[in-house]
């Protein structure tokens, strides 16, 4: 398993940051939006969904993903916002099948539009896409009862490192505190079924590190 230590039931810690690459292309219009998102690299719709996760918010924001982020405010149509905002990429087995999704969804609101909606020429959607960094904290977690205290110091990268970017690493789909608890341990099944009901996005790190922390904690009896 990827996130072991030299022992191979140690779990071992890690930091993550997202960078945000430049991709060139952008769009001005819903029908644009549309078409370089047939082709635009799965890097970005990762990034437009998560990514805000570890960016700087200083309040919380009413729409969870960039795409309907510019639906409200570049192109000003709050029905496509709407729409665009209750997409929840943990339901989707990749980012192949959530591209088609926003795909969809812009292609039903140009059938449903008289005119293409359209953002001002300085307020154009820009494709970017991401590349994970990932730093080793070089703590390790040799007890599952651990946990209970670890995941409560740390950082928020390493929640999205173990808890949402696992989930497009592994195999299984699992986040890494479940791989870790199935493949090195056994009689953990009803901890791991409570974590997999966890939803990861729509609460932000902050809040799901205290969520996952309750989850141990009452798990364990702390």
């Amino acid at each position: 398993m990827s996130n072991q230590g030299k022992d191979n039931r140690a779990f071992a810690v890690q930091d993550c940051a997202l960078a945000a690459i430049a991709s060139g292309q952008r769009a001005y219009n819903l029908r644009e939006l549309r078409d370089k998102l047939l082709e635009i690299d799965l890097g970005s719709i990762y990034y437009h969904f998560w990514g805000g996760l570890l960016r700087p918010r200083f309040d919380d924001p009413e729409y969870h993903n960039d795409f309907a982020i510019w639906a409200r405010y570049g192109l000003e149509d709050a029905i496509l916002a709407e729409r665009l905002g209750i997409i929840d990429p943990t339901d989707f087995a990749g980012m192949e099948s959530l591209r088609e999704q926003v795909i969809m969804v812009a292609e039903e609101r140009l059938d449903e539009s008289e005119e293409i909606p359209a953002a001002k020429r300085d307020h154009p959607f820009y494709f970017v896409r991401s590349q994970i960094v990932v730093f080793d904290t070089h703590a390790r977690i040799e007890h599952p009862e651990e946990l209970v205290d670890a995941i409560a110091l740390m950082s928020v990268g390493s929640i999205f490192f173990h808890f949402v970017d696992a989930r497009r690493r592994t195999t299984t789909g699992e986040d890494d505190f479940r791989s870790w608890l199935r493949t090195c341990f056994e009689g953990f099944e009803d901890l791991c079924e409570t974590l997999g009901k966890v939803d990861p996005f729509f609460s932000g790190l902050t809040a799901l590190r205290k969520r996952l922390t309750d989850v141990f904690s009452s798990y364990f009896g702390k």
